[in-house]
């Protein structure tokens, strides 16, 4: 098996932490690696090191390598453009040598969290033995924990050889559907985790977007011209591109202590709390304080009475916020930009 870890995201919600040449997935949110590196750890021995390549960007291929020492260096490839997952996942298929990607490959992001990876490995491992089997997309969901509105959903039909037919995919729903789906039994969270031979993803990409599988086979019969060929690419999402478009897709349940790690909120959910509620790391001091999430990278935050907030603090820079709106520090990041404050960004 091969793994093809997405790493190319800009990662805007856990600024101030996050910033342009340190995203969210090269950052150590809840332990001592990084997103990035806890990624390929968890992946072993089911995937060796020297069988995982990373699609990222020229900005950040230097801070990849310097994380991975451990993963071949031409197997760290820098995107010429961002162009959305299709392509993404496309151009590392073809920048594979052909003998590799008649294999399995697994397309798995680089910024979530796995609470079980021994767990997480046996699905995936089963989710290969399906592929290889039927020859046969399958996509990894998570059983809903709560009724859930951020995420989007798999519809789940009959079974086909000990997995489950996606019926269809579903889009993030309103907070009712979302109760409905989560009662029902009959639909799992959207990981974005899929599990193919690397062939068989290719020739779908030609048949739903020949634009893509066009534009893929003349970068891999002139690699040179790869920089002039690529940014005309349409820029679309794998699940648009391919998987809503496909009538056998599969998948199995994911029961690891998966998060999307999505948000500040998200992280406040997997670090342990204090006897008052709050989630701290780092330099802190709370006083009647309680449910707060409090993260100092550097320097110390101290709070009294306070209730329900995030706190960051890095370096200079300090976010305060309410916990249930912690998705609105993309506002931050927008405003910044529109201030041209370059050096917060």
């Amino acid at each position: 098996m091969q793994a093809l870890i997405l790493a190319g995201g800009s990662g805007t919600r856990f600024w101030p932490l996050s910033r342009k040449r340190r995203p969210k997935q090269l950052l150590a949110l809840d332990g001592e690696r990084s997103l990035l590196q806890a990624t390929v750890d968890r992946l072993a021995p089911l995937v060796a090191p020297e069988s995982v390549w990373i699609c990222t960007t020229e900005r950040l291929v230097d801070a990849v390598r310097a994380q991975l020492p451990e993963v071949p260096a031409p197997q760290i490839l820098a995107e010429p453009e961002g162009r959305n997952t299709a392509p993404a996942i496309g151009w590392s298929l073809v920048s594979m040598p052909p003998a590799i990607r008649q294999g399995t490959v697994v397309v798995l992001p680089a910024d979530h969290r796995v609470g079980d990876a021994e767990g997480f490995r046996a699905s995936l491992a089963a989710a290969a033995e399906v592929a290889q089997r039927d020859d046969r997309v399958m996509t990894l969901g998570v059983r809903p924990r709560w009724a859930e509105t951020g995420y989007g959903y798999l519809q789940l039909g009959d079974d086909i050889g000990g997995a489950r037919h996606v019926v269809r995919f579903r889009e993030k729903p309103d907070a009712a559907t979302a109760e409905r789906y989560f009662q029902d039994g009959q639909h799992l969270w959207n990981a974005g985790i899929f599990v193919f031979r690397g062939s068989t993803l290719l020739s779908h990409l030609q048949r739903f977007e020949p634009a893509i599988g066009k534009g893929l086979q003349r970068i891999e019969s002139s690699p040179e011209r790869t920089a002039e060929i690529y940014p005309l690419l349409p820029s679309t999402s794998i699940d648009y591109a391919v998987m809503e478009r496909l009538d056998d897709i599969a998948t199995l349940p994911l029961d690891c202590g998966w998060s999307d790690l999505g948000s500040w909120e998200a992280l406040a959910e997997v670090i342990p709390g204090d006897a008052d509620g709050n989630r701290c790391r780092g330099d802190v001091l709370a006083v009647e304080a309680r449910d707060n999430l409090l993260y100092a990278e550097q320097g110390t935050i101290a709070v009294v009475g306070v209730e329900g907030l995030v706190v960051v603090r890095d370096g200079d820079t300090v976010l305060v916020l309410p916990r249930e709106r912690s998705q609105e520090v993309r506002r931050i990041v927008d405003a910044l930009r529109s201030d041209q404050r370059q050096d917060l960004l």
